[in-house]
């Protein structure tokens, strides 16, 4: 994983805006609906070379594809993977639940999108048979890359991890939560050792370690929380044995929406057990106005020294384009947390198209945020250097 001695480096968590007629075909393939596959193919191909160009444009140095072919950051599993169908019963968030009228605001925005809480779920034994699809998206990906040669510190691909792939789409045939949890990151390896194979660092996107509290464990103890993610983590560790850890960063999160968050887990609470993750960064929000503060947990619990941290300085959720001086603030404190200006990589708070029509910024806003975040990190590079 690239570091600078020079500067603050720019990245993001991974999806990006999806063209509507790209995002119409995607949902419609995952309802069962007939589409037309090779223009579904070329319109996923379109959108990651417009992704991968967008990003340049903004000036981003940690670039992807913009997760343009798959139909959820992690629902796409269950479509690459057999064993899954039906579909899953998941409990409303917290806060949800808890603030019943913000949950009509968010339906009253009418978004069509892909499936969230309804997803598949497990009812079969789950196999990684063809790996055929991930090849073609980095098939893609490479294409991309090639026309902009020279231009980008260092390309990474992103993967759903064996925890929230268990927590989000439902088990209904193994014998136990972990043994789910188990069975997946025995098989999502495959997908790992090929993006590292593939010359990318690989992104684990991990919001259960932080999100399933309010969500799978809301009327459990902390402590029974706790013992789940450590099982989420240790299977990280085994699926990733074959990959160095400084190719590995590791996206954490509260779950990416506006919504009141006030049943949000401290970071105190989860950060010594994400820790052990055996990975070279992690990215955490840290933007969004829940957990600004937050920094003040990680420097007393001390970021340990072998890993990079990736800042949200920048809200996926919000259409405010935050000014250059308040990104640049933000990252001279992540680096006071850090401690060390070398292992600060600014990066945003979640992804920009978390599934396909959810999407809360608009698309122009989306660039010009990252245009902020590419300036920003100049004049935290100004102070710093």
């Amino acid at each position: 994983m690239q570091r600078s001695d020079k500067r603050i480096l720019t990245t993001h968590v991974g999806s990006l805006p999806r063209q509507r007629e790209l995002s119409d075909l995607l949902i419609a393939q995952e309802a069962g609906q007939k589409v037309d596959e090779k223009l579904l193919d070329q319109l996923a191909e379109a959108g990651v070379k417009r992704s991968v160009k967008s990003q340049i444009d903004s000036h981003v140095d940690v670039i992807n594809d913009g997760e343009q072919p798959r139909v959820g950051f992690q629902t796409y599993v269950s479509q690459r993977l057999e064993g899954f169908g039906g579909t899953s019963e998941r409990e409303p968030f917290t806060d949800f639940a808890q603030y019943p009228d913000f949950g009509q605001v968010w339906a009253n925005r009418g978004m069509v999108m892909s499936k969230v809480f309804d997803a598949p779920a497990a009812n079969a034994e789950v196999r990684y048979t063809d790996l055929a699809p991930a090849k073609r998206e980095f098939d893609m990906f490479d294409g991309a890359l090639a026309e902009v040669k020279g231009k980008y510190t260092e390309a990474f691909m992103t993967a759903a991890c064996p925890g929230i792939v268990c927590t989000t789409l439902g088990n209904k045939y193994y014998d136990s939560h972990e043994a789910y949890v188990r069975a997946v990151a025995r098989e999502m390896q495959k997908e790992y050792e090929l993006i590292h194979q593939r010359g990318y660092v690989l992104q684990l996107d991990c919001p259960d370690l932080a999100m399933e509290r309010h969500g799978q464990w809301q009327h459990a103890s902390l402590k029974e929380f706790q013992d789940a993610i450590t099982i989420h983590i240790d299977a990280i560790n085994q699926a990733c044995a074959n990959i160095p850890a400084d190719r590995i960063r590791l996206h954490v999160c509260w779950g990416n929406y506006d919504g009141p968050h006030d049943c949000d887990v401290p970071l105190a609470d989860i950060f010594p057990i994400i820790s052990q993750a055996k990975v070279g960064a992690l990215s955490i929000e840290f933007a969004n106005p829940r957990h600004q503060h937050e920094y003040a947990a990680l420097k007393k619990c001390g970021m340990p020294k072998d890993k990079i941290l990736i800042p949200g300085v920048i809200d996926s959720t919000v259409n405010y384009i935050e000014h250059p001086q308040v990104i640049c603030n933000r990252i001279l404190e992540a680096v006071d947390a850090v401690g060390d200006k070398e292992r600060v990589i600014a990066g945003a708070d979640c992804g920009f198209g978390t599934f396909a029509g959810w999407e809360m910024v608009a698309q122009s806003v989306v660039w010009a945020k990252f245009a902020a975040l590419a300036e920003g990190a100049r004049l935290a590079s100004q102070k710093l250097w």
